[in-house]
Formats: structure tokens, C-alpha cells, sequence
């Protein structure tokens, strides 16, 4: 082999690692504005000029009496002028009983009290994709009881779209303001995550992407052109 096929085939190789490794960038935090703020994550300055602000504020859990329950993890924030601050509740269970959404209810009305206007309430629950029917029945619930003045959120995994019919999803229209599809499991990002993202084009409803502080990232650009696609999400956290 000669110096120049070699040389060009020694040229070709990094020009492919250079295409085929951007995927791999870090994600920098200063480049968007809407954060989720999970209990014993400290708060960043990206905070500061934030948009909007997911703040974990309980856990709705069963225990060992199979009593349903909520665990307040007594996060606060004070949001800055014209932050949109959502109060997120980590469901366990969808067995809820009326001591669940009097509980959610109180929290909504000390915030009303200390004058923090509060955009809606977000339920950050793992659904199988097989299970989505009965969660849309749930959700609808939450729907009717939530006072209309606020917005309802609900959080969503990357293989809703792929293993599932888009009309089921698509019901959600009805019931609830957004969804995030999560882009990370656990603290590290979902490898392949770019070839879920291309199947969410059959969903109708207003969506962001949510993403994860020191995770692999690169935007997918024929998703973002998407008119039902809001933004991105990301979920702080404390340095690795």
C-alpha cells in the first residue's frame, strides 16, 4: 500500500469519527431554559434565567399496609418575575384515594397564599406502553378534579412511540396541556435515542424532549421542525 492510500484512507477514518461522534457531545445546561428540580439536587445558576421550573414536590407511594400515601420532599423555590414553576408528584401507584388530591390541593393553595402563581401540576409516573389505556382512564380523572386554572403534565417514555398505536396516544389530547418523552434512564442517557425521537412524528399533541445535565446529546433537527414539538426539558444534576 502507498503513503498516499494510505494517507487517504488515514484522512476518510477521522473525517467519519468526526461525523459519527457528535452524538456523543456532552449536553451544556446553558443552552435552554426549562429544568426539572428533583429533591437533593442543589440549585444551579441555570436556574436563574430560567423559563420554566419542574419542581419535584412528593411521592405517591404505597406501604406496607397497602395504604396509599404521599411523601411531601419539601422542595420550595422562589421563582423569579415570569418564571412558570409546575409542582411535579412521582406516582408509585394509581391507586389513589381523596386523601391524595386533598394533600395536592393544600400544596396548590400555600403556594396561592404566598402569592407564587403555579402553571399546573405534572404526574411523573413509568406506564407500560400495554398499560396506556388505562392510564389515559386515570389521567382523565385528574383531569375533572383539578381546578381549570391550572395545567396538567404527565411525563412519557421513549417506546410510547414505538410500540404503540399513535391514536391511543393522540387521546391524550383531551386530558392533558403536554407530554415529555424522556430521553435518559437512571442518570445516563437511552442509547439509540435518536431512532425512537424519529417515530414520536405521529403524535398530535403538544411535546418536549426531556434530556439529562452530563448526558450524551445531539439534537434531532427534522424534530425540532415539528409544530407540536415545545422544547426541551433537561433534569439537573449534582456533579458526577
Amino acid at each position: 500500500m502507498g503513503k498516499t492510500t494510505t494517507h487517504l484512507l488515514v484522512t476518510l477514518f477521522i473525517g467519519y469519527l468526526l461525523i459519527n461522534t457528535h452524538c456523543f457531545a456532552q449536553l451544556d445546561v446553558t443552552h435552554y431554559n426549562e429544568f426539572w428540580l428533583w429533591s437533593g439536587v442543589k440549585a444551579q445558576p441555570v436556574l436563574e434565567k430560567a423559563s420554566t421550573i419542574y419542581l419535584l414536590k412528593g411521592q405517591i407511594v404505597t406501604n406496607y399496609n397497602n395504604n396509599i400515601h404521599l411523601i411531601n420532599q419539601r422542595n420550595f423555590i422562589t421563582p423569579h418575575f415570569n418564571q412558570h414553576i409546575w409542582l411535579v408528584y412521582r406516582a408509585h401507584t394509581l391507586n389513589w384515594d381523596q386523601s391524595i388530591f386533598t394533600a395536592i390541593n393544600r400544596e396548590l393553595k400555600h403556594w396561592q397564599v404566598n402569592n407564587i402563581p403555579i402553571k399546573g401540576i405534572q404526574i411523573d409516573f413509568d406506564v407500560p406502553t400495554q398499560k396506556l389505556s388505562d392510564y389515559i382512564t386515570f389521567l382523565e380523572k385528574i383531569r375533572t378534579w383539578l381546578p381549570k386554572n391550572y395545567q396538567l403534565s404527565i411525563t412519557g417514555l421513549l417506546d410510547w412511540g414505538s410500540n404503540s398505536d399513535p391514536i391511543i396516544i393522540n387521546q391524550l389530547s383531551n386530558t392533558v396541556d403536554e407530554i415529555i418523552f424522556q430521553t435518559y434512564q437512571g442518570k445516563e442517557t437511552i442509547q439509540d435515542y435518536q431512532v425512537y425521537l424519529k417515530k414520536l412524528e405521529a403524535i398530535k399533541l403538544p411535546f418536549k424532549i426531556g434530556i439529562i445535565q452530563y448526558g450524551d446529546w445531539q439534537p434531532l433537527l427534522s424534530l425540532e421542525k415539528n409544530p407540536y414539538f415545545k422544547g426541551y426539558v433537561v433534569f439537573l444534576q449534582n456533579k458526577l
